[in-house]
């Protein structure tokens, strides 16, 4: 099998994920998009990681497309995609493990202080506060996905009072959001939920609440959270993804005493795992077997 790579990847990057597919995999031939175009007929499926417009163009013969990535909205806006190739998302284990990881912690550090410990060590300050159990905090994990659902069953296992939403029920929202003490978002980016963490979601929290978005940044309204941490309305947020990234230097966010910063970090995709995962798909599409983790194009994820 002939599979195109193709991916917003520096020199570096593609040449490891080029080793490590080809250790996953290595029956198929690995082409870059300008090898693969002269070999157009029997380029059957492409392996991407948010390639730049048009990298699939010229591939008559393409049956699948399976991203590298977990989120698919960047590569389906893309309007030169091939119409009617099926799209697989990366659904892989290690990284959902990965994500329930640093779950656990950002909960952990809020709900026992260790924020607000690590401000006091700047200060100088020598202060205790109240410790409580982990049953006594409510978390809502937004998205039952293999990531939402990994994070709610470790902070589950840790003790912690979880409760999962997903798209399926908005009505059920609002009484969820205002009962949690820490939201953690997994969603997808669709445009049912760009700009769901805004104003209205803010308000609808519990004062002294703390958000986590680990979904996409164009999931926050950044103006709207920084108005609500300003008030007090909420006293932590912990951010991995954003509008723009790299985060801009002079943005807010790095300096503002209530966020942390994390550099699109949560959970970083491992060659090893993601290429048997991509492999998988590839060998199922040449056994004629049904291919997983397809995206709904309606949906959007």
């Amino acid at each position: 099998m002939k599979v195109v790579l193709a991916g917003d990847l520096d020199a570096a990057e593609w040449v490891a994920w080029r080793a490590a597919l080809a250790q996953a995999m290595p029956e198929a031939q690995w082409l870059a998009p300008d090898e693969a175009r002269q070999h157009a007929a029997e380029v059957h499926a492409a392996v991407v990681a948010n390639p730049p417009p048009g990298s699939l163009a010229g591939l008559p013969a393409l049956r699948l497309i399976q991203s590298l990535w977990a989120g698919v909205d960047r590569l389906l806006a893309d309007a030169t995609l091939p119409a009617g190739v099926p799209v697989a998302r990366m659904v892989d284990p290690a990284m959902s493990a990965a994500m329930a990881e640093t779950a656990l912690w950002a909960t952990l550090a809020l709900h026992r202080g260790f924020f607000t410990y690590q401000q006091q060590q700047g200060d100088g300050l020598w202060r205790q506060h109240p410790q409580r159990r982990a049953d006594e905090v409510n978390v809502l994990v937004l998205g039952r996905g293999a990531m939402g659902s990994a994070v709610a069953q470790r902070l589950a296992a840790q003790g912690y009072a979880v409760r999962t939403w997903g798209r399926d029920n908005p009505a059920g929202l609002p009484p969820l959001v205002a009962a949690a003490e820490i939201v953690i978002n997994l969603l997808p980016l669709t445009p049912a939920t760009r700009g769901l963490l805004g104003a209205r979601f803010f308000a609808g929290m519990r004062a002294g609440a703390a958000l986590l978005n680990f979904g996409r940044g164009a999931h926050v309204v950044d103006g709207d959270l920084l108005a609500a941490l300003d008030s007090g309305r909420l006293r932590h947020a912990v951010l991995d993804v954003f509008h723009a990234e790299p985060l801009p230097p002079q943005h807010r966010f790095w300096s503002h005493p209530r966020v942390t910063v994390l550099p699109h970090a949560a959970a970083l995709t491992d060659p090893r795992s993601a290429a048997a995962v991509a492999a998988a798909n590839l060998r199922a599409l040449g056994d004629g077997q049904p291919l997983a983790h397809l995206v709904d194009s309606q949906r959007g994820y």
